[in-house]
């Protein structure tokens, strides 16, 4: 079970679109969490095409909290994602209300972390970096911390400074294992492994540029033909299994280190 956190440096690598995609995609029950302090779900009015209301969700947990109600309340924050075991946390309406959030990243982190017990696995959607309100204990919480980008050379320039500020944070608390790249358009012109040396981070998972199949999640469109089997869907199940790889493989080396470090 995992706490995954996607956030990006610049631009619009597709971050929503991406943790929207593995939410589906995932093999177990999966929370997505819109984290995003620039406000407004862009689940609900993309995926959900706006019909669907704004209830619950941060909001709601951010009142909770003060009345010592968070784990109580956050199964009823949720809504199901149609046709899926997903289940759906809503973000702030503004960036505005972003700002209330500031006490409640910590205890919500805790209780993202506590729903391994129940057999589902949190994916975050934390936005871009750097911005007012931003959700830095779920980061410091997360099983992998994922860095989402396009392979052009804007982006990459972008993103460079911030993998070099998130490469030197993770390592001062021995934890560069759980940070990676995500790349969006692997090839189109830089390879994977281009990204590596630019940015320092290992790429854990690649997607290819799709446009027409990412509008399903980005904004609901309709489903292309074939869209299940098609190259975007297959790349998120793969992704799935990787990044699930990759956390195994974190704690299994954690454990060993613990146990290794034990007094006899």
């Amino acid at each position: 079970m995992a706490v995954i956190v996607l956030t990006s440096a610049s631009g619009s690598p597709g971050v929503t679109s991406t943790a929207l995609g593995l939410t589906l995609s995932w093999p177990r029950p999966a929370v997505l969490v819109e984290a995003d302090p620039t406000g407004g779900s862009g689940t609900l009015a993309g995926f959900f095409h706006g019909n669907v209301a704004h209830t619950g969700g941060l909001m709601d947990l951010a009142l909770a909290h003060r009345e010592d109600a968070l784990s109580e309340s956050l199964p009823t924050a949720m809504m199901p994602i149609p046709e899926s075991t997903a289940l759906l946390l809503p973000g702030v309406r503004s960036h505005q209300q972003a700002r209330s959030l500031a006490i409640l990243w910590s205890p919500l982190a805790e209780a993202l972390v506590a729903l391994e017990r129940n057999g589902q696995d949190v994916i975050v959607d934390a936005g871009r970096l750097g911005l007012e309100g931003a959700p830095g204990p779920l980061l410091n919480k997360a099983d992998l911390v994922l860095l989402t980008s396009r392979s052009t050379l804007p982006a990459l320039s972008g993103a460079r400074s911030w993998a070099q500020t998130l490469r030197e944070d993770f390592d001062r608390v021995g934890s560069l294992p759980r940070l990676g790249i995500v790349l969006v358009g692997a090839g189109q012109p830089y390879s994977a492994r281009d990204v590596r040396n630019v940015l320092g981070l290992p790429v854990m998972a690649t997607l290819p540029w799709d446009p027409d199949a990412a509008a399903v999640f980005s904004v609901g469109a309709r489903r292309p033909r074939k869209f299940d089997r098609g190259a975007l869907v297959r790349a998120l199940r793969s992704a799935a299994a990787a990044l699930q790889a990759v956390v195994d493989r974190n704690r299994a080396d954690l454990a060993t280190a613990t146990s290794v470090g034990r007094p006899a």
